[in-house]
């Protein structure tokens, strides 16, 4: 407090710094005001404090108090090279008010003070015009001020666990919003003006009481996530089935009796709505859905399942308990890619109930053998009538027509019979499984599919090379050519703009495929097994979808630190020698879970 009254002492030797100002509540350690003052960041969160002292607001406006005790100055002590502060983090506090004092703090990018006890909002917020992340959740917050909506180049606002029940009309002017949580309020409608928000990525409103949900919502383009867990919500919009961009949506917890139809949703891979009244679930309803892995249905009155359910080839898991299903459809048992069916709690008919606790693929594989009741099995050949072709005699037409798919693996066959592409015909096949075969090279007839082909098996064959062909199915998503012979990829596959994941394992590649860093698709690369001898860290950042690399038994010495700077790669499996990989602390700075096998 003496060094405050010399401060503010009039005509005092540095009274031109600025004035001193009245300290209200606990006092901050002036470490971390130093610490502040060169770093622009300041973290007060659990500290108790029941209102912010004022010369945190006023860290760049007064003279720091070592400008008072230490007349020679090192390079660390330059308090008057100071950096403006842009975040400060009050989270989990006792803080009951905000002063208006917080517009003193003009260039914050990032205000957090959540889990306070906030009753409202200075408008002063509205001043700073560089804020782009605000988190204000876990407080009483009963109304947002309409100051708040100047904030232009705002990105992300945290609102859950308040107390609002409605919101300010010109919401729809925070148009750089890209992330908005509106969770557990008691909000009983949105603004239409949501609907300009277009740079929304993800909106959560679950856990209020809306009772529907406004047609210009469908005018957010870029919504990928959008929850809308435990409202009152008896129907969805129609205009929701224009929403392009939409990869998960959560309607669980409401009063829908049907799902919504999603025709143009082509990119939804998520789709949660348990604990409705659902009774029918329509082939409508699922058809569209081709990227869709995850679909959750429990706690319904569905009756039947319809076979459309096998279009739905990537999906993984199928959560049906607690509804009035009596019987499956068998080929169901196809779907390549489950990993999860639930369907406890059903009256079931055909399936025993031991048979329901030995777990998924035990059930797949009793659904796979039940198959041929309802028709011929793939391994026997379907009768022949006047209607049939000698070639189909052969071949499996219901796994052609029905599940969109095209098999002859585990034949040991060194060429594909012509016959196979001949029963293809006009019908369009989504999946192609050659695997496990003596093929020594990829068919020139695959391009043949290029119209409908989105995923590909070439696994376990003798290829050394791909073909251009290949290079040519554009819709093609999913490529698995594990162990084969490959050394080299050709530059022609660049053209593959939609490839999500490439499965590369055990092949014979010196080097990382230089053109997969420019199929910016790409979200999985497994390469593991090979002998690659050195990776681009710098060309690996471009790839910003990618997120899960496998390079465990290569010829790689060490981690690139610099692959802490791709932001998006979550997962990384190498193996390396201990003593060369980075301390932990870099990959926790790049959130990168990285694992030594």
């Amino acid at each position: 407090m003496a060094a405050a009254a010399r401060r503010a002492r009039p005509g005092g030797p540095r009274a031109g710094f600025g004035r001193a100002a009245e300290e209200q509540g606990p006092a901050v350690p002036q470490g971390l005001l130093r610490a502040a003052r060169r770093s622009g960041q300041l973290n007060l969160a659990g500290r108790g404090l029941g209102q912010v002292p004022q010369h945190v607001w006023r860290i760049n406006l007064d003279t720091p108090e070592e400008a008072h005790q230490n007349l020679s100055f090192g390079a660390a002590d330059r308090w008057w090279e100071q950096t403006d502060l842009t975040k400060l983090i009050l989270a989990s506090n006792k803080l009951q008010l905000l002063s208006e004092d917080v517009k003193l703090l003009p260039a914050l990018t990032v205000l957090d003070v959540h889990d306070n006890q906030l009753t409202s909002l200075p408008s002063a917020l509205g001043q700073l015009e560089n804020l782009q992340k605000l988190d204000v959740s876990h407080n009483k917050l009963k109304s947002i001020p309409e100051e708040l909506m100047q904030l232009s180049h705002l990105k992300s606002l945290l609102l859950q666990h308040n107390e609002l029940s409605h919101l300010p009309d010109g919401f729809g002017q925070l148009v750089n919003l890209e992330e908005l949580d509106l969770s557990n309020n008691h909000l009983t409608d949105i603004p239409t003006s949501f609907a300009l928000l277009i740079n929304l990525v993800r909106l959560n409103l679950a856990c209020n009481q809306l009772r529907n949900l406004p047609a210009d919502i469908s005018a957010m383009k870029s919504l990928r996530q959008l929850d809308c867990t435990k409202n009152y919500l008896e129907t969805v919009p129609s205009e929701l089935a224009s929403m392009a961009s939409l990869e998960q949506l959560y309607l669980r917890k409401n009063k829908l009796r049907s799902l919504p139809e999603l025709p143009s949703c082509k990119l939804l891979k998520e789709l949660h709505a348990g604990e409705n009244q659902i009774e029918i679930l329509n082939a409508e309803n699922l058809k569209h859905l081709n990227s869709l892995s995850v679909l959750e249905l429990r706690d319904n009155k569905i009756k039947s399942v319809p076979d459309e359910i096998t279009l739905l080839q990537k999906l993984e898991r199928l959560d049906l308990a607690n509804n009035d299903i009596s019987r499956l459809p068998y080929t169901l048992g196809n779907l390549p890619q489950m990993k999860f069916l639930a369907l406890e709690g059903n009256p079931l008919r055909t399936i025993r109930r031991d048979l329901l606790q030995k777990g998924t693929q035990e059930l797949l594989k009793y659904l796979r053998s039940k198959i041929q009741d309802d028709g011929p099995s793939p391994n026997e050949e379907p009768p022949v009538t006047a209607m049939t072709l000698p070639s189909e005699s052969r071949i499996n037409m219901h796994a052609i027509t029905s599940l969109k798919l095209l098999e002859y693996s585990e034949k040991q066959a060194a060429v594909i019979p012509d016959e196979m592409f001949n029963a293809v015909r006009s019908n369009p096949v989504a999946t192609v499984n050659f695997s496990k075969n003596q093929l020594t090279a990829i068919p020139a007839r695959i391009v043949e599919l290029k119209d409908s082909v989105c995923d590909v098996n070439f696994g376990f064959n003798k290829i050394s090379s791909i073909s251009l062909e290949l290079c040519m199915l554009h819709k093609l998503t999913h490529l698995d050519i594990r162990n084969n012979f490959l050394t080299s990829l050709p530059e022609e596959m660049e053209a593959l703009t939609t490839l999500q994941v490439i499965n590369l394992s055990f092949n014979r590649f010196k080097a990382f495929p230089s053109v997969l860093y420019r199929i910016l698709a790409l979200e999985t690369v497994l390469l593991s097994n090979n002998q690659v001898g050195a990776i681009d860290p710098l060309q690996l950042k471009k790839m910003e979808k990618l997120g899960t690399l496998d390079l465990q038994n290569n010829d790689l010495l060490q981690v690139p630190p610099e692959l802490g700077n791709c932001e998006n790669l979550r997962t990384l499996l190498w193996k390396a020698i201990p003593s060369v990989l980075p301390e932990q602390p870099f990959w926790q700075r790049g959130q990168l879970q990285c694992w030594s096998i």
